[in-house]
């Protein structure tokens, strides 16, 4: 009952956020969950909140952005350019 009443209580926290926030908050919350339960301590848990809130804002940020994609040139820079249909 708690761990349901944690959930309704994130997602009512989020219901405000622009994309980015949202990719960002699940992202640290599925990435602090799995490192945590693969690593099974503290460090496993905060190093996988951090890598899937990065990730998860990265995420966010596209789709803020209907019709771009994000590429990355021979030099290995990134840019914003329409998708292809």
């Amino acid at each position: 009952m708690k761990k349901a009443i944690v959930l309704v209580l994130l997602a009512l926290s989020v219901t405000s956020c622009t994309q980015t926030e949202k990719g960002a908050g699940i992202g640290a919350v599925s990435g602090a969950i799995i490192g945590g339960a693969i690593t099974g301590d503290v460090r496993g848990a905060a190093v996988g909140a951090a890598i899937g809130g990065v990730s998860g804002a990265v995420i966010g940020h596209v789709t803020e952005q209907p019709g771009q994609c994000y590429y990355r040139d021979r030099y290995g820079r990134r840019y914003i350019d329409d998708c292809p249909r």
